[in-house]
């Protein structure tokens, strides 16, 4: 899995990027990198392995970010993971939320660069693929320069080629996790500085950026950008990925993608997974589109229902063509976001 093929991916995403999420997104499609939400080295080494680990063969390429900090459990759990069969192992070192730093991992970890390099150059030595960091600019009063170009020179001399920088610092006090995805201000420049001033490294983009065409625009500076909210918001977007950005095959209409995914779909019912589990994922697939509250509304309220099936798509699908031009916002009631 060569680091070049992953111009863009899909921000791992707490309560979002699971596993009937990444097939979604997968059908729309077929390179962009996609991530698991964050697992902690706790949760991979005690929990159940199966149920949190579990993946479909066609989400590849896939990557595991775990959270962590200590150096032989990360080994540990990056090779559980690898067993598994992920194409990357990733480390969190940007998730702002108080329960994380209670466990010592996550942005908090801005703050000891060398234990997070000492970590990583534990899962190199542990697993063949690739594994790389996620990080933040900095945290609270760090000079966002200095802490980022010390974690990378650290972890770049622990053996980590791929960097993914949300260019934002985490203000682990006095912000909540969602106020730390949008208050602090980006700068972007200085993750174009690092990797003009690294050049021999990955370097990957992540933070505000809301399109495709923004998304090009920072591929003028940096290596790969890896899209959060906008890619699950308005993940039609990710339909023309392929074309757009690697150069390569047609653009995938949001219908086509609903009928890719209905198999799956299908597969999951069986197996007794509740629709609104993986419908809950489709809600922005028609942002913007004539329609696309009627579609919204037949899922969200007809999805929950008990044995619903296949035929509540189909009705949605319906309601939507039935419905006229309408002004459209952006799904409500959805909380969650960036796990870094």
């Amino acid at each position: 899995m060569g680091f070049q093929s992953h111009r863009l991916s899909v921000a791992p995403m707490m309560d979002w990027t699971d596993r009937h999420c990444r097939m979604l997104h997968r059908q729309l499609s077929a390179r962009a990198l996609l991530y698991t939400e964050m697992l902690t080295t706790g949760a991979v080494l005690h929990g159940d392995r199966a149920r949190l680990l579990a993946f479909d063969a066609g989400e590849h390429p896939v990557a595991l970010q775990l959270g962590g900090s200590e150096p032989a459990d990360l080994a540990a759990a990056a090779r559980i993971g690898e067993a598994e069969g992920y194409d990357e192992i990733n480390l969190n070192v940007g998730c702002p939320s108080d329960r994380v730093q209670s466990g010592r991992f996550g942005a908090c970890l801005m703050r000891e660069p060398q234990l997070v390099a000492e970590g990583m150059a534990e899962i190199i030595a542990a697993v063949k693929v690739p594994a790389t960091v996620k990080c933040r600019i900095g945290v609270d009063d760090q000079e966002a320069a200095e802490s980022l170009f010390t974690l990378v020179d650290l972890c770049a001399q622990a053996g980590v080629r791929r960097f993914i920088v949300h260019a934002r610092k985490a203000w682990l006090k006095g912000l909540s996790p969602k106020e730390n995805r949008d208050v602090p201000p980006l700068d972007y420049p200085l993750v174009w500085r690092l990797k003009a001033e690294r050049p021999e490294l990955v370097i990957d983009i992540n933070g505000g950026i809301a399109d495709l065409d923004a998304t090009e625009a920072q591929l003028e500076h940096v290596d790969g950008v890896m899209l959060g909210r906008a890619a699950y918001h308005t993940p039609a977007l990710l339909g023309e990925v392929d074309a757009r950005i690697f150069g390569e095959g047609t653009r995938v209409d949001p219908l086509e993608a609903v009928e890719r995914y209905r198999p799956y779909v299908a597969g999951e019912l069986a197996r007794g997974t509740h629709l609104a589990a993986m419908t809950r994922h489709m809600l922005g697939l028609f942002h913007g589109r004539p329609g696309a509250r009627a579609w919204r509304r037949t899922l969200t309220v007809e999805g929950v229902k008990p044995g619903a099936g296949l035929e509540v798509i189909d009705r949605a699908l319906a309601a939507m063509a039935a419905s006229g031009p309408q002004e459209e916002r952006l799904p409500r009631g959805l909380e969650a976001g960036e796990a870094a």
